[in-house]
């Protein structure tokens, strides 16, 4: 294991905040995760991945873990167990490069393994919950594994159990997920392509990906709104009527708009950057006068995906 005090976070978040942590412990194993757990039972502790949904708005005043186990392994033909700490990214490559399909559409998507499955990423009309089987995790008072079964974990849109009931009882290490053998190198080139095309690239422009989840309005409200603007779109759901965020930021004008170092993405309205040292408070209080404007021209309350810490 690697343990280090007073470390700048700067490596560990997409945002590029150069916040500090108290102390920063990274793992190699189940065993030193479990060490390290018993080393720091009582201390403020937070897991990260990549960073890339989160925002640090203060230096951290306790322990970040971090897992250095990025292994995957095939359990027969149709599953694979990724280990937490692999980028998500880098198992669709080699699981594509090896003719299997299945995760191709969340291509490109930041982040590693284990926060797949505490996020439930989607893109293109796949998430995260449809391609996984079960997730293992360790219990972090006791030190036991468990095994969560896909509904167990009980996802929702960019959600899951692991955000509630579950947020820091247990630590994600492995995911299991469903695959098949198939052609998937168009596929993935195509997104690749598409998401490069509108989306800053990870760690040459600071951002964490779509900073708002799309809203849902019942039908009602939505029938309203189109009354008023016919071409606006809108996809029914189990949860409601989906109005992409993209769609309501663009028409309140933000889009390429700055406050401090932060900016609206100009090319996707969904993303805010870090486009000229901003700080987390640029960030927040962009954030912050996106969502008022949304809510006062359309009377709808967006909410960001990413985890303000």
């Amino acid at each position: 294991m690697k343990i280090e005090k007073d470390i700048s976070l700067l490596a560990y978040n997409t945002f590029g905040i150069d916040a500090k942590a108290k102390i920063f412990a990274e793992y190699y194993s189940l065993d030193e995760l479990r060490e390290l757990l018993r080393q720091y039972r009582g201390e403020k502790i937070l897991h990260i991945g990549q960073g890339s949904n989160l925002l640090f708005t203060r230096d951290f005043d306790g322990v970040i873990l971090h897992s250095g186990m990025a292994r995957a392994r095939f359990l027969d033909d149709e599953t694979v167990e990724a280990q937490n700490g692999l980028r998500l990214d880098d198992m669709i490559a080699q699981l594509t490069d090896m003719g299997y399909c299945g995760l191709e559409k969340l291509s490109l998507i930041p982040g590693e393994v284990g926060a797949s499955a505490v996020q439930n990423v989607g893109a293109y009309g796949v998430e995260a919950k449809d391609v996984i089987e079960r997730v293992y995790t360790i219990d972090v008072e006791t030190l036991e594994e468990r095994v969560f079964t896909n509904s167990e974990c009980r996802f929702g849109y960019r959600d899951s159990a692991f955000k509630h009931e579950l947020k820091g009882k247990y630590i994600v290490t492995s995911v299991v997920y469903k695959v098949k053998p198939g052609e998937a190198t168009k596929t993935r080139e195509e997104i690749i392509t598409t998401r490069m095309a509108k989306l800053p690239t990870v760690g040459e422009v600071g951002s964490a990906g779509s900073f708002f989840m799309n809203p849902f309005v019942p039908e009602q409200q939505a029938n309203a709104l189109l009354a008023q603007y016919p071409d606006m779109p809108h996809f029914a759901t189990p949860q409601g009527v989906k109005i992409p965020a993209a769609w309501l930021i663009e028409q309140c004008g933000w889009k390429g708009k700055t406050l401090g170092g932060a900016q609206v993405w100009p090319k996707q309205p969904l993303v805010i950057v870090n486009a000229n040292n901003a700080s987390a408070q640029d960030i927040i209080d962009l954030a912050a006068q996106v969502a008022a404007s949304v809510q006062e021209k359309f009377g709808i309350t967006i909410h960001p995906e990413v985890n303000y810490i």
